[in-house]
This record gives structure tokens, sequence and C-alpha cells, in this order.
């Protein structure tokens, strides 16, 4: 499997002497969907500025695709694709032509650029607001068409920064399930978001980064499974006046038809249902009281916070 994008040595400082990045290293291979995730002001920002030559890097190397952004970033800028956080559209451009404007700057033949502008658009759900201006779309229309305008080079990197910022659930998901299909197709992926839930639930990699260093990459699966234990809440199909003494669970009671319990993962939820029935008790649903990710990180933040006081 080649490497999609490799950073090695990563430092940025800046002229008021605050260090943002400290020798950042690492690797996200072709076809990976990987979550680079921090606090804000960790430096996910600055790391993708200078990826995308939007910032100058004090030193380190970088390569996508095995391309040096210091010895030939035209070549290396024709594998990326990014979504800002920010909106930089011409709000008075209608989206149709925002695509093939886009293309323009790549080189990219206008019949060529025509056809993958109307697939991405019906893609995205934008193909009947196509002529519509940018500035008449709501804020999660204009997020669609901010990746929708990131793929139409056809890149084989993607950077996405905060992607679903702001917008309602339906459109969320709708993003979701367009992301899974591009990387599914071989884009590789790099999400930065607040929300762990979304990259819970389509990363398969992950780096977490705080105060400018690395303090976690590894797969998510192995992050997750390291989760000492989980809270989970459950809703009871009829009323309890007391809550049982199960053997190894942590249980508090929130009201008359919901529990709370924490479960190692030595003992899994079978055993606690299996429990739970012996003593009358009937769970009609349930869910995480908190998402495993969010856990983790939180953990992992507050440690390095307490490692470099």
């Amino acid at each position: 499997m080649s490497t999609a994008l490799s950073i090695n040595n990563l430092h940025k400082v800046y002229a008021n002497g605050f260090e943002a990045l400290k020798d950042v290293s690492f690797d996200v291979q072709d076809g990976d969907f990987f979550a680079l995730l921090g606090p804000n002001g960790a430096g996910k920002s600055t790391i993708i500025g200078i990826v995308t030559s939007l910032i100058n890097k004090s030193s380190g190397k970088v390569h996508v695709y095995g391309t040096s952004i210091d010895t030939d970033f035209s070549k290396a800028k024709e594998y990326l694709g990014l979504v800002p956080q920010e909106f930089n559209f011409n709000m008075f451009e209608p989206l149709n032509e925002t695509l093939l404007t886009q293309a323009g700057y790549y080189g990219i033949p206008r019949p060529v650029a025509r056809k993958r502008s109307e697939k991405l658009l019906e893609v995205f759900g934008l193909a009947d607001k196509s002529k519509e201006i940018v500035r008449n779309l709501s804020g999660g229309l204009k997020r669609r068409l901010m990746i929708a305008r990131a793929l139409v080079h056809h890149p084989k990197l993607l950077i996405l920064d905060e992607p679903t910022a702001g917008v309602d659930i339906e459109v969320r998901h709708l993003i979701w399930k367009s992301l899974k299909e591009i990387n599914a197709q071989g884009t590789t992926i790099i999400l930065t978001t607040h929300y762990l839930d979304e990259a819970e639930s389509l990363c398969k990699n992950i780096g977490i980064i705080d105060r400018g260093e690395i303090i976690e990459n590894t797969t998510m699966r192995d992050l997750l499974d390291s989760l000492e234990s989980t809270d989970f809440v459950l809703y009871l199909k009829d009323k309890i006046d007391t809550i049982p003494d199960l053997n190894g669970y942590k249980i508090k009671k929130i009201d008359s038809k919901t529990i709370e319990v924490s479960v190692s993962k030595e003992l899994g939820l079978n055993e606690l249902f299996t429990e739970l029935s012996q003593h009358g008790i009937r769970v009609n649903s349930m869910k995480n009281k908190m998402n495993r990710l969010e856990t983790l990180f939180l953990e992992m933040v507050s440690k390095s916070k307490e490692a470099k006081k």
C-alpha cells in the first residue's frame, strides 16, 4: 500500500515565538479515512495549511503521494482537494460556474469539467439548483457545494476541515453517506471534526494532537478497545423501586424507568442483560451515555495537559 501523506519532523514557529507544531510525524496510507483530532488551537489547521501551501513550515518534510511539497508543489497540489472551514466562494456565481471555475485552475478541458460538475451536483443533491447563485443557498447546501468543488479535479487525497460544522442532522448524514462512498471508490480522506461521533463512525485510523504534539496515532478499533469501561443508559419496560445489586456492575437509578450502568470490557453486555433478566428487569432500549471516542479523547487530552504542567 502506498503512502498518501507522509509528515516527518514538522515544526512551525510563528514570528511572535509561538511554537504551533513540535516535531510532528505521521503517515496516512492510500485509501485510508483518517481522523486528525485535537482541541482548538492544537495545531490541526496549521498542519493542513502547511500541506496545502497556505502556511510556510519552519522545518520538516511533507510528501503527498511521494512528491515533496518543497521541490514540486505543483505536482503535489494535483493530488490534493481541500474543504476549508470557512466558505470562500464567489457568492454571486451560479453553482455550476463555481465548479467549472475550480476545474479551470487545474487545466481541465471545459467539456470534461462540465460533465464532472453535473455529476457532482447530482451526487450532492444540488442538480436542481445548478443555475442558482451561491449566495441564495442555505448553510447546509453551501457545505455540500464546498465538497463538490474540492472533488472536481478528482484528487487522490481529500482534506476536510470541519465539513459538517453548523449543518442540521439530515444534511450531516447525507454528507457522511457521500464521504463513505467517495472513500470506498478509492479517495483517501483526512477529516478534522469536533463531532467525535462523526470520527468514530467514519474513520479507520486516528491521530490526536494537543499543543502541537501528536499524543496518539493508532487505528480507531485499537483505540476504542483500550476503553476500560463504557457507561450506558438503559430505558426499562417497567418501573422499578430499587436497583438490584449486580456483581461487577456499577448501577445508578435515574428515575423509575431509567438506570445508568458502567460496564467493564471484561464483563460485557450479554452478562448484564442476563443478570437483569434474573431480577425481573426488562430493557426496552439503551444508548451510550457518552460517545466512546469522546470519553477517550477527553482522558488523553487531560493527561497530556497534566504532563506538560
